[in-house]
């Protein structure tokens, strides 16, 4: 387990929580004054009310909860959002509605979930050619829709 320091920039935030011990994310919570009302296809950047410093090496990513992607068509279009070790301002969230109907999202809703994870930094090796493998250039949709058997 890794410490990370939080820090509330308002101080009615709700700090991000694990919602089962074996969760991989941990729920964001919308910090807010007043309820922001999602009109079907917009967009709102919806403050977290907390601000994180990740030791170098990490970052945070910010994902749907697969709840209000079910039930209300609610998402991050910028999925996984990315939240680098040397961000030191408050996390935000930005939502979209993707659904048919205006969505409210009131203080404390928990509009998210984050990920904690280890990056890789790579040093670019430039090759006049890269090695042969099986699927080759096979991009989108090479493999087809049927399962393998």
């Amino acid at each position: 387990m890794i410490k990370v320091k939080i820090v509330r920039v308002n101080k009615k935030a709700h700090l991000p929580v694990y919602a089962t011990v074996h969760a991989a994310g941990m729920d964001v919570a919308a910090c807010l004054d007043e309820p922001v009302l999602l009109e079907p296809f917009s967009t709102a950047l919806i403050p977290s009310g907390f601000a994180i410093e990740l030791p170098e090496g990490y970052e945070a990513q910010l994902r749907p909860r697969s709840g209000l992607a079910l039930k209300h068509l609610i998402s991050l279009p910028n999925s996984p959002a990315t939240i680098d070790a040397d961000y030191r301002g408050e996390v935000k969230v930005i939502l979209v509605n993707y659904g048919k109907e205006p969505f409210t999202v009131s203080h404390g809703d928990r509009i998210a979930q984050m990920v904690v994870a280890r990056v890789e930094r790579v040093d670019f090796e430039e090759v006049e050619e890269l090695s042969f493998s099986q699927r080759g250039e096979g991009g989108f949709g090479h493999t087809g829709v049927a399962a393998q058997s």
